[in-house]
């Protein structure tokens, strides 16, 4: 092929911009010639969409096509559309009156899709041709003037006006040319006699038979017609028809008869015999598609007919006599192929956006669809539509093109790919249908917090554990993937205030594992509280928190310890009782507490020294040391006891105190000790503090109570004290008395020989021999299970008589 120079001064730009309801999905055309440099600009495409240069860059304006070769493409800076690859029409469309490239324009952000579709115009690039150099006639002399023959046509790629638009023949003094246009690509000549031969004059007259197209300028082809003149065969074959027509469909099978010539010569003998042929014409070679019976004229199918492929066939065919010098005959024979629904539509997906965010909107466009029909009229109308329930939908934008949709929520939780079915079915009788499955692939967006598996998690820590042990490892789902799935962990919010969480845990931001950073102590810190984030590494990111309650468990690493005033450490202490103390006798109470709780803290007193002793017992709860029996002369004077207290633990703790009893003759010996406890003042406890308020709380009581008692007793009738019974006064084997009456009676106990006093309160339902002291030091407990008065109960007491002094030294209110 040849090029034209100067072709930046032939381009077209034509730009024409169809308007459609929705923008998402236009379509622009543009007209321009072929063969244009590499660059030559097309159009410009921001001006035509109405999109301004910087928002090209920003929204990343990509030319998408299913050519193999990127034709076009468009410069984001000026916005212009320019080409990329030389186009070459008759490559690109063979043998067609129209050619265009039909690509599409793709802008992201939102996501649009613009059709564009480029005309290609035809330049005059090629010059005619001709199948054959040299073509022979064989031409009787006696051949009459006016007989005309079939001259080959010549052929020319370009089309329109650029095709073969006459034909010229060389200088002769026998033949002139009849060119005969019958339509836009058709143009044929024939030779025509105009003198008659004479062979002994010129027997051999040779021609140059020339082909122009239209094209400015004009090119040409030549081919050489080479004039036998013969002899003795007066008359040429004569057909009946001088153009034979038959319509088939193009499915009719290879061997079928279509059509039987008929020719007759006048002469006689051989110079009558009659032999049927093709004539060459063009690069056609009807040789190819149908065969000639040279004896009976009989034209049949040779190969398969697309009437898709070629609609029509030009015949030329001859009838040749079988005389010395044969003459010959011609005709046309005009072959229409019948277009029948034997082409199911194709379906060609372009520029497909997958993945496909999850948050897309509706209306989103995921995939170009184009559905082509090789069949004409009604066989090559299509209509097409997805058969399956997706959240999709097709849209169509211009003919037979479609845009895939989205029509629905999209949840790649849910689904994180879908199979999309379209259906193509033409129009023809039967129709015909095809599918093709598209895969849409769902990506993620960060749409889901971290997610724990309650709002509350409680984590049990013994005390005394190692530091830096993993006391639990917190962990939180995210229904998203990859970045927006990888969480991270963080510590922030603890209770107490004053405690800086920092200082007491941490977490491995990566795995969750929260670490202690020190050695917990169950009687400094019994709970704590904090609270754990879980943060993903989405943008922006998503973040969840949990309630972390931490209990410490207490651990018995804490031995009883001895209350004044056997606390001295290493001292022996010493008390006195009388011989004559019967059994059961009071002689001392030893109490204690333990800083554990729980089990750890439950108290058991015991005699460890002397073994097997049988004079003193003591209250394995209680801790109050009683004779077992009667003093005799054969006992020692003093008598050392060990008593040991031991808790419940696992394993056990214990601390031990060492008492002298020492047994004097008669009571009047026997002088209640107190013992001096040195009390810093700097130390003043809470205990003492509470135990204060708690004296002076009885003793207003008391006055309140007294003087009440006797505004009572002034105004009540004799009578009225019937419904009372007689007080009744109480001894108990230590020697002390309780004041009674029928009606309810609480005691209130202060200890004479202890720093810290005790306050018991106890029904009269309890057996005052048996009754066992409360301790407001919380360190004594129950040798059995005993219901107490409630708070309600305790605070309507009405108490209605005074105090008394006992023997041993404890202060009674009844």
């Amino acid at each position: 092929m040849s090029r034209r120079k100067n072709r930046d001064a032939a381009w077209i730009i034509c730009a024409i911009l169809l308007c459609f309801s929705d923008w998402s999905a236009a379509q622009i055309s543009y007209s321009v010639s072929e063969e244009l440099d590499k660059g030559a600009v097309v159009g410009n495409l921001a001006k035509d969409l109405n999109i301004k240069l910087q928002e090209l860059e920003q929204r990343s304006l990509r030319i998408v096509s299913g050519y193999s070769k990127r034709y076009l493409e468009a410069n984001l800076r000026t916005g212009v559309l320019f080409v990329n690859e030389r186009i070459d029409r008759e490559e690109l469309c063979p043998n067609s009156l129209k050619c265009s490239l039909n690509v599409e324009a793709l802008l992201s952000h939102p996501m649009h899709l613009h059709r564009i579709e480029v005309n290609i115009l035809d330049v005059n690039d090629n010059a005619p041709s001709f199948l054959e150099q040299n073509h022979v006639f064989n031409i009787s002399e006696s051949s009459s003037t006016g007989e005309r023959y079939p001259l080959p046509t010549a052929n020319d790629p370009d089309t329109g006006s650029n095709s073969v638009r006459s034909y010229k023949l060389s200088q002769n003094e026998y033949f002139s040319l009849d060119v005969q246009n019958s339509g836009e690509q058709s143009v044929s000549a024939e030779l025509v006699l105009q003198k008659p031969l004479d062979r002994e004059k010129q027997a051999v007259v040779k021609l140059i038979l020339t082909a122009v197209d239209g094209g400015k300028p004009p090119k040409s082809g030549t081919s050489q017609i080479i004039v036998n003149v013969i002899d003795n065969n007066d008359n040429s074959p004569v057909f009946s028809k001088q153009l034979y027509k038959v319509r088939v469909n193009e499915n009719i099978s290879v061997g079928t008869n279509i059509l039987k010539l008929d020719a007759s010569d006048l002469d006689e003998g051989l110079h009558a015999e009659i032999m049927y042929s093709f004539m060459k014409r063009s690069n056609i070679n009807t040789g190819d598609r149908f065969s000639i019976d040279s004896q009976s004229g009989e034209i049949s199918v040779k190969a398969h007919l697309d009437h898709e492929e070629n609609s029509a066939y030009e015949l030329r065919v001859q009838a040749t006599d079988k005389g010395f010098s044969p003459r010959s005959g011609f005709s046309k024979v005009l072959v229409e192929v019948v277009d029948i629904n034997d082409n199911a539509p194709e379906i060609s997906i372009t520029s497909l956006m997958s993945p496909v965010k999850e948050n897309a909107e509706i209306g989103t466009v995921v995939a170009l669809v184009t559905v082509i029909d090789k069949d004409g009229g009604q066989n090559g109308l299509t209509n097409c539509k997805l058969t399956d329930s997706v959240p999709f939908k097709l849209k169509s934008n211009y003919k037979n093109y479609y845009s895939l949709v989205v029509d629905g929520l999209l949840d790649r939780e849910s689904a994180s790919h879908y199979n999309v079915t379209i259906t193509a079915t033409d129009e023809g009788t039967p129709p015909l249908s095809s599918t093709d499955v598209i895969t849409v692939h769902i990506s993620d967006v960060n749409d889901n917090a971290p997610r724990f598996s309650g709002t509350s998690i409680d984590v049990y820590v013994r005390e005394n554990s190692p530091v830096r042990e993993i006391i639990k490892t917190i962990t939180a789902d995210d229904a998203d993937i990859d970045e927006n799935a990888k969480l991270t962990y963080s510590l922030f919010d603890s209770s107490p205030k004053n405690l800086p969480i920092s200082s007491v845990v941490n977490i491995n931001s990566e795995t969750g594992d929260i670490i202690s950073l020190q050695s917990f102590n169950y009687e400094e810190l019994k709970t704590f509280q904090f609270k754990v984030q879980a943060t993903d590494s989405g943008v922006p990111p998503l973040s969840s928190n949990v309630t972390v309650n931490v209990f410490i468990l207490d651990e018995n690493d804490n031995s009883p310890g001895i209350l004044a005033p056997y606390s001295d450490h290493g001292s022996v202490n010493s008390e006195n009782i009388p011989y004559s103390a019967e059994a059961g006798y009071f002689v001392a109470k030893i109490r204690a507490v333990d800083a554990d709780s729980g089990y750890n803290a439950l108290l058991s007193y015991h005699i460890s020294e002397p073994k097997g002793n049988n004079l003193f017992r003591i209250g394995t709860s209680t801790g109050e040391i009683r004779t077992k029996r009667r003093m005799s002369d054969n006992d020692q004077k003093t008598h050392p006891v060990v008593v040991l207290v031991s808790d419940n633990g696992e394993p056990s703790l214990s601390a031990t105190v060492s008492i002298d009893v020492v047994v004097v003759e008669s009571t009047g010996d026997i002088q209640t000790q107190f013992r001096h406890v040195p009390v810093k003042e700097e130390n003043f406890s809470d205990l003492n503090l509470y135990l204060l308020i708690s004296i002076v709380s009885v003793s207003v009581i008391f006055l309140l109570s007294f003087i009440s008692l006797i505004a009572v007793k002034c105004h009540r009738t004799d009578s009225s004290f019937s419904r009372y019974s007689a007080p009744m006064i109480t001894t108990h084997p230590d020697g002390s008395w309780s004041y009674s009456k029928s009606t309810q009676q609480y005691d209130v106990c202060f200890s004479s020989d202890t720093l810290k006093s005790d306050v018991v309160v106890f029904p009269a339902s309890f057996p005052p021999v048996d009754a066992e002291l409360i301790s407001i030091n919380e360190g004594d407990t129950f040798n059995r299970t005993q219901t107490l008065p409630n708070k309600d109960k305790v605070r309507t007491i009405r108490i209605t008589n005074h105090l008394t002094l006992k023997k041993d030294g404890y202060i009674a209110l009844t």
